[in-house]
């Protein structure tokens, strides 16, 4: 009680002590305070747009893929012309194999096959929980546009789809697993890598999706081959199934298969039941090593044949002359 008669007797000492807690309060005061985005309002014919502040305003964006957009080619490259190139190169040949953790199998197998022979460089340029779908976590495209900047990649071998389950966002806009924007969205990113890789002259080979242990998953997998493969066939590339190799004798899922004439069975895949054991990533790479060879064997041009000079002997006989016949 006596503080409060002091204060109502000297009004003075009550201003000056509002003052000093004002000053307090000010300086205590944070840069900024957080805010809560407004909701727009629905749109109607008299709802007023809202307007939030940006400055002060906490909101979520959806950002879109930074992936930079490659023009379609009119038309799709002479292959059998860029294979007959590095068919006759004279050098070893970079193989770049690119993709998630079934790309990193990929590379394992393909560089157990064919590391034995000189003429090729297996480079592992996979990413394990990488994919198409997910540019805003790891974007493909601009990796391997770096990729590329650092190594010149002669063939192209991919492997995608582990993560690739799941809704894209493209152009600002999501589009769920399945719908048609989605088979749109993903095959516009399959396309943009091709493009990539063939300015550098690559030749590609596109490795589907195996079978899959859940059915759910395997549905899904059955969904993304169906647009690589459509996709390949336009571009002019080769896609290569897998889904024939990575099941028995009925069609269905099996961890164990046959390993080539053999009639006992070797554990193909992972306890996953999508990845496959280091027999099974043999089993499916070898088709591939045996197009890239084949490929590279069938463009070489064929071996000249020496065609021997005639020549006009003394006395008018002609006679095939050859350079074993030359001496000094």
């Amino acid at each position: 009680m006596g503080l409060l008669r002091l204060l109502w007797a000297r009004p003075t000492i009550l201003l000056i002590g509002l003052a000093i807690g004002v000053v307090i309060g000010l300086n205590l005061m944070p840069d900024s305070l957080p805010t809560v985005a407004t909701p727009a309002a629905a749109s109607s014919p008299t709802a007023p747009p809202v307007h939030a502040a940006p400055a002060k305003t906490a909101t979520v964006a959806v950002k879109a893929a930074a992936a930079p957009i490659i023009a379609p080619t009119p038309a799709s490259p002479d292959v059998r012309l860029q294979l007959a190139k590095l068919a006759t190169a004279g050098r070893t040949l970079n193989v770049g194999v690119f993709g998630d953790s079934l790309g990193d199998g990929v590379w394992a197998a393909l560089y157990r096959d064919l590391h034995g022979d000189k003429g090729f460089n297996v480079i592992r340029l996979s990413q394990v929980s990488t994919g198409l779908s997910r540019y805003n976590y790891v974007d493909v495209q601009h990796k391997t546009v770096g990729q590329l900047a650092a190594q010149h990649i002669d063939i192209a071998v991919f492997m995608f789809g582990a993560n690739d389950q799941q809704g894209i966002v493209d152009d600002g806009k999501i589009y769920p697993f399945g719908t048609d924007g989605w088979k749109a969205a993903y095959g516009r990113r399959v396309d943009n890598l091709v493009y990539t890789l063939r300015q550098q002259g690559a030749v590609i080979y596109w490795l589907g999706l195996p079978k899959m242990e859940s059915h759910r998953f395997d549905d899904g997998a059955s969904l993304i081959n169906a647009v690589l493969a459509q996709h390949m066939s336009a571009l002019g590339a080769e896609f290569i199934p897998t889904v024939a190799l990575t099941t028995d004798a009925n069609g269905d899922y099996s961890a164990y298969l046959p390993e080539g004439a053999a009639k006992t069975k070797k554990l193909m895949r992972a306890n996953d039941g999508i990845h496959m054991s280091m027999a099974g990533y043999l089993r499916i790479t070898a088709p591939v090593a045996g197009m890239i060879r084949r490929d590279l064997a069938s463009a070489a041009p064929p071996a000249q044949a020496v065609i021997a000079t005639p020549v006009t002997a003394p006395g008018a006989v002609t006679v095939a002359a050859s350079a074993a016949d030359a001496h000094p």
